[in-house]
């Protein structure tokens, strides 16, 4: 067996491929010192990445608008995403699927030259991990739904901060699932508003609501435009569907008939309370039904079975082991 065989899951660092536990940035990088990253999620379906050109063109995107000098080209970018999915397969079970974790740094600050012989750069690092550990624990969200929690931290705007860049500088995301971690109940997740008081987005999601039978999300001005995001507009076309962007207030969430969050990992949640009170008839609505089954047929992998099925392995293998998520924050964590 070859040593990387041995060590397992490999990343790819700016061309050479490091060894999981191995992988590192320095202290002195401008990812530590300001959060000056901007990085892209991607999922499989069948192993097959599922539009990883939509995401490397919103990275590089963010790439330009942040000023960072990569000479990489998106094509280069997309030849090491395959690469590494390419190498890491033989320690991914048969049926699980590859969740790319894309970073682009702008590299050590130039106060710290001297300690990299003047040679600074931008680091890119593409980690390949199994997607079932981010969805963990987010099959029962299917049956019961999300309660949606407004907390008092507020989305950031554009005028203040772009939140159309995906970003490293997310502790307004934090401090809001922290926040929603103490309220009682289960299944909370955090749904922020702008400073106008308009919903905008969960902490790495994006929100619907259905109306009469349109599907509506809020105007794309103070939110990370989703990839997902943009799939419910392709689907909802595919199905004769209306999907309308426009401002929304929790009244519209509270008297809507369905609602549902997107993202990458999961690709759809539904969400049948906010701040406990029900919307609709508090059971999972026919739209979501509608447009999950539509998802699950154009990339041949039944959407819903396989988080079942995910969130049952994580359970069975991580009893006792509790920590933030992407999307929740434990109590335990912050105590």
């Amino acid at each position: 067996m070859s040593q990387q065989g041995k060590q397992g899951r490999v990343v790819w660092m700016n061309g050479e491929l490091v060894p999981e536990k191995e992988a590192k940035i320095s202290i002195y990088d401008s990812a530590l010192m300001f959060g000056d990253t901007v990085f892209e999620m991607t999922r499989s379906f069948n192993k097959k990445q599922f539009k990883l050109r939509e995401h490397l063109e919103r990275l590089y995107a963010s790439i330009k608008f942040t000023h960072i000098p990569l000479k990489m080209t998106i094509d280069e970018m997309a030849a090491a995403c395959h690469e590494v999915q390419k190498i890491n397969e033989p320690f991914f079970d048969e049926h699980d699927e590859h969740r790319l974790m894309i970073n682009v740094t702008r590299g050590p600050l130039s106060l710290y030259s001297d300690i990299f012989d003047g040679q600074l750069e931008p680091m890119v690092v593409i980690a390949d991990f199994p997607l079932k550990w981010t969805v963990a624990g987010m099959g029962e969200l299917l049956d019961d739904g999300i309660n949606a929690v407004i907390p008092s931290q507020r989305a950031i705007p554009a005028s203040l901060l772009e939140p159309k860049v995906k970003n490293r500088s997310r502790i307004h995301y934090l401090m809001a699932n922290i926040e929603v971690s103490q309220c009682k109940g289960k299944n909370n997740m955090a749904l922020l508003l702008d400073p106008d008081g308009f919903i905008t987005e969960g902490t790495g999601d994006n929100f619907f609501i259905v109306k009469d039978n349109v599907i509506i999300t809020p105007e794309p001005r103070n939110i990370l435009r989703g990839i997902s995001r943009a799939y419910i507009f392709e689907l909802a076309e595919q199905l004769g569907l209306a999907c309308v962007e426009r401002n929304i207030e929790p009244y519209d969430v509270l008297t809507a008939d369905e609602a549902f969050m997107t993202a990458t990992p999961f690709c759809m949640l539904p969400v049948t309370k906010l701040n406990g009170g029900v919307i609709g008839d508090g059971k999972v609505g026919p739209m979501f039904e509608k447009l999950i089954t539509q998802w699950s047929s154009n990339v041949g992998v039944d959407i819903k079975a396989q988080l079942y099925q995910f969130s049952t392995e994580v359970a069975q293998r991580k009893e006792g082991v509790k920590g933030a998520s992407p999307y929740q924050f434990s109590e335990e964590t912050h105590a």
